[in-house]
């Protein structure tokens, strides 16, 4: 998830086997030292600094794991250490999952990203020019109120009625904030509505397609990444740092005694739960079936969109006036030493994660932490740097 008023989102030379330090698996481990103790020491000073309870960080190929970083808890009551078989939410980094569905829907010839959305549903509330294309790049003009209460406790998942949801919260949203491409505005409910798409064109539930044509098409097994909890004996407990502002207001949006326990130290954790809305926030998993997603998208020939439409993908959107956006269809796109990626971020209650492509080098890579991130904060610019 992104807010409105927070949040948004090595190239290593020599490939060494496994070792274990300190309590965390480093791949690598003949490349050049002082690259990776810098980036190690980063990252050991946001859990030994308390900023962080666990911190999960890849860096790879599209065929292997240059390096690696796991370390930390869990959960802190109960002292469980994080492995490769914990899981996270992703929120937002969803998303790119959307859009790349909804380029697939495009391929079958079943979608036109040209088209205005309401040739599609025909009860769309924002008129008649907004466009498919608009939705996938924010720039639809579609408000974004802030989603801190789009969420639902583990126990309600079964009964939880996410059209009836999205129904309220359009229907006292319905203003556009500004005209189709005339600037980036993020928003949370065009994809929404993009969820809404993709079921109404495949037949299938978001979830039934997500699954069954991206996840279930990684060499990953199937409870590695899905859209419920795979087992909750694995999954990391999300903290929000106890003593800051933003758990102070936070109370403004959300019934902190429904949803965060005891605290836990420094720390108050969330209760199991899952966001609202599938479409633009609601995958979890394992932070290495993100890695083969994103090595997938690196490959030339992988099985989950042409090269055509990949290029369609990864392609920054100009506005009305010709400028970058510095959005492409669900991805961010930026620069670091000089080299272009592209990444999205996924924030909210307890979680925080990037993932990124480097496609000119041919390298990727993946953080996950298991406290509350409110703004896309390019954390991977501070590690990858030292490999790029």
């Amino acid at each position: 998830m992104k807010y409105n008023f927070l949040l948004i989102i090595v190239f290593l030379f020599g490939f060494g086997s496994c070792k274990e330090k300190d309590g965390k698996t480093i791949v690598g481990a003949n490349l050049p030292d002082i690259q990776m103790k810098k980036a190690e020491q980063i990252l050991n000073n946001e859990i030994e600094n308390g900023k962080s309870p666990s911190i999960q960080y890849f860096f790879f190929d599209q065929h292997k794991i240059i390096d690696s970083f796991q370390k930390g808890f869990a959960d802190i009551v109960g002292q469980k250490k994080v492995d490769s078989n914990t899981t996270y939410h992703a929120l937002s980094v969803t998303k790119t999952f959307t859009s790349l569905a909804v380029l697939q829907l495009v391929e079958r010839g079943l979608l036109e990203l040209e088209k205005p959305v309401i040739h599609y549903l025909p009860g769309f509330d924002y008129g008649d020019e907004i466009t498919v294309k608009q939705l996938l790049n924010h720039t639809s003009g579609i408000p974004n109120p802030i989603p801190l209460a789009w969420i639902h406790l583990e126990s309600d998942h079964h009964i939880f009625d996410r059209n009836s949801f999205f129904d309220l919260i359009i229907e006292k949203n319905k203003k556009v904030k500004s005209k189709p491409n005339e600037k980036f505005a993020y928003s949370n409910l065009g994809y929404v509505i993009l969820g809404q798409l993709i079921e109404k064109v495949s037949g299938k539930t978001y979830e039934d397609y997500i699954i069954k044509n991206i996840v279930q098409k990684l060499p990953i097994g199937h409870d590695e990444m899905a859209f419920t909890i795979p087992n909750l004996d694995f999954h990391a407990k999300g903290y929000h740092k106890r003593m800051s502002f933003s758990n102070l207001i936070l109370g403004l949006f959300i019934n902190k005694s429904k949803f965060m326990g005891e605290n836990e130290g420094r720390w108050q954790p969330f209760k199991i739960y899952y966001v609202n809305g599938a479409p633009y926030g609601g995958l979890v998993g394992k932070p290495n079936a993100f890695v083969s997603y994103v090595q997938e998208l690196m490959n030339e020939k992988n099985g989950l969109i042409s090269e055509k439409s990949k290029t369609m993908l990864f392609q920054e959107n100009k506005n009305n006036q010709g400028k970058n956006t510095g959005m492409c269809l669900g991805w961010f796109s930026g620069e670091l030493n000089g080299i272009k990626y592209f990444a999205h971020a996924g924030g909210g209650g307890g979680y925080y994660c990037e993932i990124r492509i480097y496609p000119k080098i041919n390298r990727g890579s993946v953080i996950f932490f298991n406290r509350t991130g409110m703004s896309d904060e390019r954390y991977l610019d501070k590690i990858d740097r030292f490999y790029i």
